[in-house]
């Protein structure tokens, strides 16, 4: 690729990089992606209430993940091109008009384009995350990564029990008003907190987005690194999605509040992301991501130890949620912090790429569980994310050493 970018990454921007801007991060990027997910435990009674077909239910996820998708191919590689800051906050302010509109939709089209508006523009979170990296000098920017991944996994496994809970006490409506004036204020934060960051290009929109080809294909990091992430996202999503419908079946019969609550106890995980980025600094990001494919895979094992539905069944189910989380934000961590160090000029394309590479293991790994559990309960579908860990680890086994200096790619 043609020298036609130089990123801004000087010494006063890596000060501007303090415990408290980490925080304000780590915190936006994980209510900004719980948006992708309110939906999720409410797309029954959402239908009912728009007039959609119980066979399209499905819409109701499936258009924020689009439009989720769409953002980080086509908005996020523009972190390389525009001012950051600017960049970011009109995304939220982008995200808190499309909730307004699914808050106060009563028919289904609106509703669904609203749904496909906040996936859109929730993409900003992926703007953040490699803002972070660009505000931090190279020995502590896996901490740093690490700390404000932690926020995106806690708002990925909060934003269903939230929505269930604030749902129960209310209705649907509320849910996205209340998202609609979080994204206000945040906005108004980011705006006093954010410093600016402006790359300095000669490439166009368009070269950009045809430079994202290039990248995939010359980048054995960045190809590497998305492979690992869509076989444990596929098996995080597969998890994720079959085990409420264990949890409900007449095995465990637990009602909607103890599925919530059994969701909040995963969140533990996200302890690896801060865990995870000290040990990247520490250049064990090879160990690391072992420990990380590993876990997710031990996770679904553990489970078959115990009759299903019995109270040790539970336990162990409960500490594999734990597991599996703590295991995909292990290798979620250490994989961003190898990309960012591709080039400070490349960031947002780079995390544009691997993060839909992520998204889509994501999807399947939903489609495949419902799937898998429809036809052959927490058996299949059990074997299948232990399936993913294992093809995962097995390419692990393929990697070779990393040199000490990586050459600086241009674009």
């Amino acid at each position: 690729m043609t020298s036609t970018s130089a990123a801004i990454e000087t010494p006063a921007q890596h000060g501007r990089m303090t415990a408290g801007l980490t925080f304000v991060m780590a915190a936006a990027c994980g209510l900004i992606v719980a948006n992708l997910y309110y939906a999720q435990p409410l797309a029954g009674p959402i239908a009912a209430a728009i007039g959609l077909p119980p066979h399209l239910t499905g819409l109701i996820v499936t258009l924020t993940q689009i439009g989720y998708g769409l953002g980080l191919l086509f908005i996020v590689p523009l972190g390389d091109l525009l001012e950051n800051r600017r960049l970011i906050l009109i995304m939220i302010a982008a995200t808190a008009i499309s909730l307004v509109g699914a808050g106060l939709s009563s028919a289904a089209v609106p509703f669904l384009l609203a749904s496909l508006a906040i996936g859109l523009t929730s993409s900003a979170v992926q703007m953040i995350v490699p803002f972070a990296a660009s505000l931090t000098p190279e020995e502590h920017r896996g901490r740093v990564v690490g700390n404000v991944v932690s926020g995106l996994m806690i708002g990925i496994m909060m934003a269903r029990p939230v929505a269930s809970f604030v749902t129960g006490l209310t209705n649907w409506h509320v849910i996205f008003f209340a998202s609609a004036v979080v994204m206000v204020v945040l906005g108004f934060i980011l705006a006093s907190r954010l410093p600016k960051r402006t790359p300095h290009t000669q490439l166009s929109y368009g070269g950009l987005l045809a430079s994202l080809g290039t990248l995939y294909a010359t980048q054995p990091i960045l190809r590497r690194r998305a492979f690992y992430q869509f076989c444990q996202f596929a098996a995080f999503s597969l998890f994720w999605t079959v085990t409420p419908l264990v949890l409900a079946g007449p095995a465990f019969n637990l009602s909607q509040t103890g599925i919530a609550l059994f969701a909040l106890v995963g969140v533990a995980g996200a302890i690896a992301s801060p865990i995870a980025g000290r040990l990247a600094d520490r250049d064990l990001g090879k160990p690391a991501t072992a420990l990380g494919i590993l876990s997710v895979g031990i996770a679904f094992l553990i489970t078959h130890i115990f009759t299903e539905g019995s109270t040790a069944a539970l336990a162990l189910l409960t500490i594999a949620a734990v597991l599996l989380d703590f295991g995909v934000a292990m290798t979620l961590v250490i994989s961003q912090r190898a990309i960012y160090t591709l080039g400070a000029d490349l960031r947002s394309r780079l995390n544009g790429l691997f993060m839909a590479t992520f998204f889509v293991g994501g999807a399947l790994g939903s489609a495949i569980g419902a799937w898998a559990f429809a036809e052959g309960g927490w058996m299949l579908a059990s074997t299948i994310g232990v399936a993913l860990s294992a093809v995962a680890f097995v390419y692990f086994l393929t990697e070779r050493k990393p040199h000490h200096r990586h050459p600086q790619p241009k674009a």
